[in-house]
């Protein structure tokens, strides 16, 4: 019986991939195997030694201590792209906001004196006060052409947008599915230069913190609109308010209020919808769900943030799965213990990410206790699980 630990409300849809009779699922238990997980901060969970993998149900990681996971030999899994088509109509609507005013025209309509004799005096005013621009041959700049950036580099095309993209790392997946019609910038300053609309959709870290700062700004076009419903920390709010204050920009369009950020006319901050719909939410939790899954029962990997990706379908009597540090000659010291054992190897796979490796091997009989003791104490072995 696998035990699933949530710390926040999971879809139902998710919740039935696990099927009642091999698995607990609960808020609140001791020494789970696994824990579903959506934006609950876990940094300072005491978490037990036993827990073998971490789900969560959405793209980023920010609120799970992956690092500290993977030195424990704990998987950590996320469902990117699942709350893609979500973000890419909120991306869409907040262009369409900010290039016709419509939240500043709609709270001044709202505010109107409906018993006022100058009622529709005052709605004419209105309309010229809050005039607007038009998306068709205005530049959209995409930083970060994942799933979610494809999809909004498309759909702006389809709007009769030029579209400018810049991604170093984009992945031949993506440059597949991406319009053949989107111009490559080459680099952020160079895509900042040339656009009228600038999203981006890539995760929050060292490179990327401020990566919209002051200097930046300086160098975008004046009356452009920024947006974004990445992460709060990728921009920098003082130098956008300033931004905001002094023409150069439009309008800031976020997921991320702030109390400054809400003090601006010129900013549309929104409560974290990104991925709020129900689909989203179905689709994020049964990805997660069906990985952790097959993960906890046959040590296959997909979508992990912090594994290589693993898929070996079963074979033999036994199945040892092994993570450990990325040093040499791991495989054969546990190929040794295995054949001591007399425990013979018939399909294997091993494979490497950054400072972490796994490996995956099926034998021929049944892997003893005294054996996985025994490659447990491998020096550079994280985790040893027999399946």
């Amino acid at each position: 019986m696998y035990k699933i630990l949530t710390l926040n409300n999971i879809s139902v849809k998710g919740l039935d991939c696990f099927p009642r009779d091999h698995y607990e699922i609960a808020s609140e238990m001791s020494h789970p195997d696994a824990v579903l997980v959506r934006s609950f901060n876990m940094h300072d969970m005491d978490l037990p030694a036993d827990l073998k993998a971490i789900g969560r149900a959405g793209a980023g990681v920010n609120n799970i201590p992956v690092e500290a996971m993977s030195e424990r030999g704990v998987a950590v899994f996320n469902a990117p792209g699942a709350n893609a088509n979500a973000v890419k109509e909120l991306v869409l609507a907040g262009m369409f906001m900010a290039a016709r005013n419509l939240c500043t025209a709609w709270d001044y309509t709202r505010n109107l004196d409906t018993a006022a004799p100058d009622l529709e005096h005052r709605v004419e005013a209105g309309k010229k006060k809050f005039v607007g621009f038009e998306l068709p041959g205005r530049t959209l700049g995409v930083i970060g052409l994942g799933a979610i950036g494809v999809r909004i580099a498309n759909a702006a095309r389809a709007l009769g947008m030029h579209v400018i993209g810049y991604d170093p790392k984009i992945t031949v997946r993506s440059a597949w599915q991406l319009s053949s019609d989107v111009q490559h910038a080459a680099s952020v300053d160079d895509l900042l230069s040339r656009s009228d609309f600038v999203t981006f959709h890539v995760p929050l870290n060292d490179a990327t913190r401020n990566m919209i700062n002051a200097d930046r700004l300086g160098r975008m076009k004046s009356g452009a609109v920024l947006l974004n419903f990445a992460r709060a920390g990728i921009v920098d709010e003082e130098a956008v308010c300033r931004a905001l204050d002094a023409g150069q920009l439009h309008a800031y369009v976020c997921d991320f209020p702030t109390p400054a950020l809400l003090a601006n006319p010129k900013v549309i901050a929104l409560p974290h919808l990104g991925a709020s719909t129900h689909e989203a939410e179905e689709n994020c939790a049964v990805i997660v769900a069906e990985q952790l899954r097959e993960y906890l029962e046959n040590g296959n990997v997909r979508n992990s943030v912090n594994l290589p990706e693993v898929f070996l379908p079963r074979a033999g009597d036994s199945r040892l799965a092994v993570i450990n540090r990325n040093l040499p000659d791991m495989v054969g010291q546990i190929s040794h213990i295995l054949g001591k054992a007399s425990l013979n190897i018939v399909h294997m796979v091993n494979e490497s990410r950054g400072a972490i490796a796994y490996t995956i091997m099926d034998v021929e009989g049944e892997i003893t206790e005294d054996a996985a003791r025994e490659i447990s104490a491998i020096d550079g072995v994280l985790r040893v699980r027999v399946l």
